[in-house]
């Protein structure tokens, strides 16, 4: 099926391309999201004419992404879980926990955007975690997690 994308999409394309995709991934994901609509000649004409309307709308939101990156750039997270002598936690601080924390310090983060690169993190320490604001705005932090004893 072919579409034309409203918005950046990771590897597929960028806002106006018109692309062959799956059916199952327009019809299940892009289109409803609102990133994508087929591409018919009457939506090919309609996004024309909305083309200036949807890349400004489009730099709007990365600008604010990149607004907010600046503030987020460099912070530290501090969590407190239970841990064992050896420095292994009893469970995991997971992208949830990071966000929640994020959160509490006025950020607006949603824990999809939360990146742990190598999963949970199951041991005391810092870590460095990137945080996805945009397609284009990742932006790293450090979480800090401190052991307590049971």
């Amino acid at each position: 099926m072919q579409v034309i994308l409203l918005d950046k999409v990771v590897n597929l394309g960028a806002l106006g391309e018109i692309v062959k995709v799956k059916d199952g991934y327009a019809r299940n994901f892009l289109i409803p999201s609102g990133r994508a609509r087929r591409a018919t000649e009457a939506a090919k004409a309609e996004f024309e004419a909305k083309r200036a309307e949807l890349e400004k709308a489009a730099a709007a939101k990365l600008a604010e992404a990149q607004k907010q990156g600046e503030k987020l750039g460099g912070t530290t997270v501090k969590l407190t879980q239970k841990a064992g002598v050896d420095g292994r936690l009893f469970g995991s601080v997971t992208n949830h926990d990071v966000a929640d924390e994020l959160k509490k310090q006025g950020y607006d983060v949603a824990k999809a955007q939360v990146r742990l690169p190598n999963g949970p993190i199951k041991t005391v320490g810092d870590t460095t975690v990137a945080v996805q604001l945009h397609t284009d705005v990742v932006v790293e932090i450090t979480v800090t997690v401190y052991g307590e004893t049971a």
